[in-house]
């Protein structure tokens, strides 16, 4: 293979790590932003997440794309193949922490109708904040090739589950003694779910992060909290 080929083909893997970085950053801000939808009960900023989220379903079409052209014309092995799925795979999760996004960005607008549940409300904003940074340290750790990083993400797992479980019994609370919170908590609860699931997606990129760079599978299990 000639050193033009070799070049050009290593250009092509850059760029679609790229490609999934820069997805990776309009996932992050997607998730953040409907947090702070939440948080300021602002109907403007949660119609915009909505209205942003087709721009990662093309992102992840095109990366999708990108990597089925790789593999055809490319025939990548070993490391390289690795990086192609590792690309496609991150790209799909990264879509649906947009879509995640986008429903709490629903919720937050059925609650600007409601009357607002202000400590509840920054329990949220605490478990959002939590769960933004976890996808950014994951994000880092891809385009950086840290294994290290990922795996500390990946080990912080149940930190995600022991905020959404406190969430839950502290929603309940508030149902069980004032009927009138029963609308408001049942969406904010909701909202609590799908930022634990958006944890649970920055998990799974830690585990493909590992196997990308080592070409092993996570054989422990996840670090988990007690399931409610």
């Amino acid at each position: 293979m000639s050193e033009h080929i070799v070049k050009s083909y290593e250009d092509e893997l850059t760029q679609l790590a790229a490609e999934v970085a820069r997805m990776g950053g309009l996932a992050e801000a997607q998730v953040a932003s409907a947090v702070d939808a939440v948080a300021r009960r602002d109907v403007a900023l949660s119609e915009a997440v909505v209205g942003r989220d087709e721009r990662l379903d093309l992102l992840e079409i095109d990366i999708e794309k990108r990597c089925i052209r790789l593999i055809a014309l490319r025939q990548p092995m070993a490391n390289d193949l690795r990086r192609t799925l590792a690309a496609i795979k991150i790209a799909g999760n990264l879509e649906r922490c947009g879509d995640l996004a986008k429903s709490i960005a629903k919720r937050a607008l059925v609650l600007t109708e409601t009357e607002p549940v202000t400590p509840l409300t920054r329990s949220i904003e605490r478990m959002g904040k939590l769960v933004a940074d976890r996808l950014r340290e994951v994000l880092d750790a891809y385009t950086t090739s840290d294994l290290s990083r990922a795996t500390a993400v990946w080990q912080r797992d149940q930190e995600v589950d022991e905020h959404y479980n406190s969430l839950f019994r502290e929603l309940l609370t508030y149902m069980m003694g004032d009927p009138r919170t029963i609308t408001p908590c049942a969406h904010l609860l909701f909202v609590a779910k799908n930022l634990e699931r958006i944890g649970d997606h920055a998990t799974n990129i830690a585990e493909i992060i590992h196997y990308e760079i080592t070409g092993e599978t996570i054989a422990a299990p996840r670090p988990k909290g007690a399931a409610i």
